[in-house]
């Protein structure tokens, strides 16, 4: 965790969140560092489907289409919560943490989208475990997506 915050400082960079699956955690589990209000410009809790389109942006007709737990979902979350707060880097984290699917979306699926300069892409993982497991798993992946891309250097390589 505190590479991500260190990382974010050392490039003057900030951080948003738009969760649903996650409820916040990814947002709180940052925020744990010290030093992190340098670099943490906010979180989007955007649990409900309606609030995904109403807060975060995400596109109502790819929501009447494929529901809430989609990899569009996730990239258009990080979108909307890099935009709305006004970050170099957003976060959108959406998936099913069980114990039922939703959707048709079996349970331990989670999609990660990380929105940032020249930067957006998306992560798909399946997880096994109860909620919880899913839930600290997807923000754990999460960060690990983050910090992949923010030691990319100019150039292109890792540093």
């Amino acid at each position: 965790m505190t590479n991500v915050v260190g990382l974010l400082k050392e490039r003057g960079q900030t951080v948003a969140t738009a969760e649903s699956l996650t409820a916040g955690l990814l947002c709180a589990t940052i925020v744990d560092t010290p030093g992190a209000s340098a670099v943490v410009r906010g979180g989007l809790i955007v649990y409900a489907t309606e609030l995904k389109h109403e807060l975060a942006g995400v596109d109502q007709q790819l929501l009447d289409e494929h529901g809430a737990v989609h990899p569009d979902v996730a990239i258009q979350l990080a979108e909307g919560a890099r935009n709305r707060c006004k970050s170099d880097w957003g976060i959108g984290l959406t998936g099913v943490a069980g114990p039922d699917p939703q959707d048709g979306v079996a349970p331990g699926t989670v999609h990660i989208g990380l929105s940032g300069p020249g930067v957006s892409t998306v992560r798909t993982i399946t997880v096994s475990g109860d909620r919880k497991a899913v839930r600290f798993t997807a923000v754990e992946k999460a960060l690990v997506l983050l910090s992949d891309y923010l030691l990319i250097t100019a150039d292109g390589n890792k540093r």
